[in-house]
């Protein structure tokens, strides 16, 4: 096993299982199909695994909508999108008007 050159990429998939030999989440895992394609676009066990418990205790449109909730850049004084353009050092932000300040924000 030592010598062999093979990637886990490399090993075809279980067709009765749909997940790649030796790569089969733990029991830990309540939805072990969005944890795979997860770990295939990428992303780490620990992040999969957590996505894949979230969306299966709830649904997978739930969890996507979760996150922080801000108001629409519109509804901020310029007081407020200047000290964010400085928070993300926007060049130019003191003489900017409300709408360049937004399409800056927006920008990066």
């Amino acid at each position: 096993m030592a010598n062999d050159s093979r990637r886990d990429t490399d090993v075809p998939r279980d067709p009765e299982v749909g997940t790649m030999p030796g790569r089969r989440p733990g029991p830990s895992v309540k939805d072990p199909e969005l944890y795979e394609k997860l770990r295939d676009e990428g992303s780490s066990k620990e992040k999969a695994a957590r996505i894949a418990n979230a969306s299966a205790a709830t649904s997978r449109t739930e969890v996507g909508a979760r996150g922080g909730s801000s108001p629409a850049y519109e509804e901020w004084t310029v007081a407020d999108l200047r000290a964010r353009a400085a928070e993300l050092d926007v060049e130019g932000r003191s003489s900017m008007r409300k709408a360049e300040l937004i399409e800056a924000l927006r920008s990066r």
